[in-house]
């Protein structure tokens, strides 16, 4: 092997792992915080990447769908719950209306934009504001129950859940294969090198997002909430920490 195939291998393996690097950030912080090994965290790069390039298309991704139905559920769950607690309506119109609110916000905005072609920052931030509310919505229906089950339970679930975003993924979005167009066009020759724009956006994504998660954690309240809650879930739980909020972050922070 020479130098310039050697050279060509590692901008490739430092590329790929980047990516894998956001995905591991996003597994341990799920792991810490809540002790759920998430299977289906690859679900979220899939579903992200096939909401961007069905928007690419001007048609309405199936996501809005997907979302609406499992903002709808929790609602329910949540104000079922609410009644159970305070037997008056309007404490349970407020806990329904908490859970629906944003998601369907971003749904009607999807809806409303997807037909006009806007451009592709502004569909990726769209993309990622239908995606993310998918974490907290998994932990709500498929977690937050067993949140004190043994890590064997929660891996368990895991697997489920795995195989249900699976399924779901399929019926949404079907079997066929998308290709989404790079953020950047640019291309430079160094050599043997070709570096390509899309690189440069990976890697220094990677860095702006490593950055952002050491300022959440160490000058936010949030984040110090769930630096507690993944040292000691009792101790902060004793402190008024509430578990549920921290394992709904943490889900939010990973599929973001």
């Amino acid at each position: 092997m020479d130098g310039s195939i050697a050279s060509i291998l590692l901008l490739d393996g430092l590329t790929n792992g980047a990516v894998y690097a956001l995905l591991a950030l996003a597994t341990v912080l799920v792991f810490t915080v809540t002790r759920v090994i998430f299977i289906p965290q690859g679900e979220f790069v899939a579903f992200g990447a096939l909401t961007l390039a069905i928007l690419q298309t001007g048609k309405i991704p199936g996501t809005v769908w997907l979302l609406l139905i499992l903002a709808g559920v929790a609602a329910l769950g949540d104000m079922r719950a609410a009644w159970l607690r305070h037997r008056q309506p309007l404490p349970v119109l407020k806990a329904g209306l908490r859970t629906l609110a944003f998601p369907a916000a971003v749904s009607l905005l999807t809806i409303w934009f997807a037909p006009m072609g806007l451009p592709l920052l502004a569909q990726a931030a769209l993309t990622m504001a239908l995606v993310t509310p998918f974490g907290p919505l998994i932990y709500r229906l498929a977690y937050q129950s067993q949140a004190d089950a043994p890590v064997l339970t929660l891996l368990i679930i895991s697997v489920g859940v795995h195989f249900a975003m699976t399924g779901l993924g399929l019926l949404f979005f079907g079997a066929e294969g998308f290709r989404n167009p790079a953020f950047w066009d640019l291309r430079l020759s160094l050599g043997a090198i070709s570096l390509t724009g899309q690189t440069i956006i990976i890697g220094v994504t990677l860095l702006v997002l490593i950055a952002m998660l050491w300022l959440f954690f160490e000058h936010t309240l949030y984040g110090k909430a769930l630096r507690a809650t993944a040292v000691n879930r009792l101790g902060a739980r004793l402190l008024g920490i509430s578990s549920r909020s921290a394992g709904g972050w943490s889900f939010a922070c990973a599929s973001f």
